[in-house]
């Protein structure tokens, strides 16, 4: 990382992260009030290269069994290797950013992944990242029409191909091609857009903060409507399932994840996004025509929901 920074670094890199900061705090208060059983906690870390982070996670609550809103703003030098697996083009780099895990008690409440930040890497080159996507235990189609319905708003306040790039993206990011399945109903994704090239600062930021800004509003509500529908054992199980399936995907695809462990981030924080409890069951499939195999058959890349 270049000891001086130019104005212009110190700049975007304080604007970016002061907003992440906050955002952090503001969406932890509406999943509090949401939630109404317990409330965050909170743990603070250092980066061995420099900087840090807070790790806000909520357990045992009315409707989160588990969740994490975690905040970094961290810098150093990444191994080469490691540099070239994550496309850095330089290996000294600043990031910050949130990101967002929530795990429900309910089997009829829906996992809700949310991620946005900011990258800058040793050579001056800086980018935005993120995205929202949701992956329901079982498929309510009016619900996941709704919820790319609020996407596609926020995308079109900004440019009107990002909704039709970024969904696209979101059906090819969240796939897990062992499984030959998406991980939900997928949502939207985006990465590298690239300052200069892809847009302004200023033009790129205000998207990011607009995506972050939504989710709140968008799960809470997702929240409040499932909350209270009935469940038993059989949804239950098939609830652990499918957080098996959220597992290997964070685990063995993510990205995120590879880039945390491989800068030496701190593990604690990295792994929040793993459910509470999980399983696996071998060859199983479920019965034709159940709810659960009509859940399935909506886990495909290429679905137009709106």
């Amino acid at each position: 990382m270049p000891t001086v920074l130019t104005a212009t670094e110190s700049f975007t890199r304080a604007a970016a992260e002061i907003w992440m900061r906050g955002f952090q705090q503001r969406l932890c208060s509406q999943l509090e009030t949401t939630d109404g059983g317990t409330t965050f906690q909170t743990d603070a870390w250092e980066h061995e290269g420099g900087g840090g982070g807070l790790s806000n996670v909520i357990q045992h609550g009315a409707v989160l069994e588990k969740g994490g809103v975690n905040f970094s703003a961290v810098w150093g030098e990444m191994s080469e290797p490691a540099a070239r697996n994550l496309l850095m083009p330089n290996p000294e780099y600043f990031a910050t950013g949130v990101s967002v895990v929530l795990h429900p008690r309910s089997p009829m409440v829906p996992i809700a992944h949310m991620n946005v930040r900011y990258f800058e890497a040793g050579n001056g080159e800086a980018w935005f990242g993120g995205g929202i996507d949701l992956t329901p235990i079982y498929v309510i189609e009016e619900q996941a029409r709704w919820f790319h319905q609020q996407l596609q708003a926020v995308c079109q306040r900004h440019d009107p191909t990002y909704y039709p790039r970024f969904k696209q993206w979101a059906d090819d990011y969240f796939y897990l091609p062992h499984r030959q399945e998406t991980r939900g109903v997928g949502g939207i994704f985006f990465d590298r857009l690239t300052v200069g090239k892809d847009g302004s600062f200023e033009d790129l930021f205000a998207f990011v903060q607009d995506v972050g800004d939504a989710f709140g509003p968008i799960y809470t509500e997702l929240m409040r409507q499932n909350r209270t529908l009935p469940y038993n054992a059989p949804e239950k199980q098939w609830q652990l399932i499918r957080r098996g399936r959220y597992a290997e995907f964070n685990l063995a695809i993510d990205r995120g994840t590879k880039f945390g462990l491989e800068t030496g981030g701190r593990t604690e924080s990295i792994l929040m996004s793993l459910p509470p409890q999980c399983e696996w069951h071998y060859n199983q499939h479920p019965a034709p025509g159940s709810p659960e195999a009509a859940t399935l058959a909506w886990l495909r890349k290429g679905v137009e929901w709106v």
